[in-house]
């Protein structure tokens, strides 16, 4: 499982960058969910989010999940490629595979890597 160290972590499997303001699905969920096959962004640029707010709906061959924001703050920019290409959030979940990019970011009480991995393998058991 990929986690970079960089990123703050929900329990609900989204990741926020603190540096740039992105968020997106953690490696970790989109491997549970298997070949991602739709993606819906529900926000705009211009929209306010906060922590827990469903900001996409995708879809597998395995299942269908909202996705909830990690940060709360201003939408500045969707990424609207996912629409075209939902396979990236499988083959990219960190980098091309960003959701939604936020100004002012909070994350609350996200959970750093090292936090996350250890909820992560709580799971598994």
């Amino acid at each position: 499982m990929n986690t970079p160290a960089n990123l703050k972590y929900t329990k609900s499997d989204e990741w926020f960058d603190p540096a740039n303001g992105t968020m997106g699905l953690s490696d970790y969920a989109q491997g549970q969910l298997s070949d991602i096959v739709f993606v819906e962004l529900l926000v705009e640029v211009g929209d306010t989010v906060e922590v827990g707010k469903a900001i996409a709906s995708v879809e597998s061959v395995k299942a269908s999940a909202e996705i909830y924001a990690a940060a709360s703050g201003k939408v500045v920019e969707v990424n609207k490629a996912l629409s075209d290409k939902p396979e990236t959030l499988n083959s990219d979940p960190f980098g091309a595979g960003w959701m939604v990019k936020v100004e002012g970011g909070n994350a609350g009480d996200a959970m750093d890597a090292a936090a996350y991995v250890a909820y992560c393998e709580s799971r598994a058991h």
